[in-house]
């Protein structure tokens, strides 16, 4: 079964699309509040059809990443009951509470690492509210990060460009499926 290879192909026409640029900063400012699937899913392919404007694709997505984090920092300055009752019930409960931890032994420091961290983005921003952060110096901490990653990302892709592109189609599949297996028998093993 060809799953992973069409939509791989369907990824790539897409990040060619003339609007995909916009959908890029749409999915990154909405990741930094709510959205589960991070922009780099967008921005490397992008990066990789057109290394050219891979830098432009990175400053876009931590731009709007960074707008997503102030709207994220809001809710959780204004909303604090409310915020720690969703993260609760969304699931992400072990995440707030290491990256509330955090907060307080590292302040402003945390959002720097939480730029490349695991933990998803949206928990620091929504932290950073309710521990009701020093503002400019979030915002500031969130554009060094956030546009450090995503240009990490984006010249990686670059540099890998349309040859890689190529060679990793060839392989979509068995990565795909690979990575399939290894979710199952991670369930199977955790459970």
């Amino acid at each position: 079964m060809n799953i992973f290879g069409a939509m791989y192909d369907k990824t790539m026409a897409w990040s060619t699309h003339r609007l995909a640029a916009f959908w890029l900063s749409f999915v990154s400012f909405i990741e930094a509040i709510f959205f589960p699937i991070p922009p780099d899913v967008m921005l490397i392919p992008m990066s990789m059809s057109k290394p050219k404007s891979a830098v432009k694709f990175a400053l876009y997505t931590a731009i709007a990443s960074v707008i997503g984090g102030i709207v994220g920092y809001a809710i959780g300055y204004f909303a604090t009951d409310w915020v720690q009752g969703i993260v609760q019930q969304w699931g992400y409960g072990e995440h707030w509470a290491k990256a509330m931890s955090w907060f307080e032994q590292w302040g402003v420091l945390v959002v720097f690492v939480a730029g490349f961290s695991p933990i998803p983005y949206k928990v620091f921003t929504i932290c950073a509210g309710v521990m009701q952060m020093a503002f400019f110096p979030f915002v500031l901490t969130a554009f060094v990060s956030r546009a450090a990653r995503f240009l990490l990302v984006a010249k990686l892709a670059a540099w890998g460009g349309e040859k890689f592109a190529a060679k990793l189609r060839k392989s979509i599949e068995i990565i795909g499926w690979s990575v399939v297996a290894l979710a199952v028998a991670a369930y199977f093993i955790l459970k």
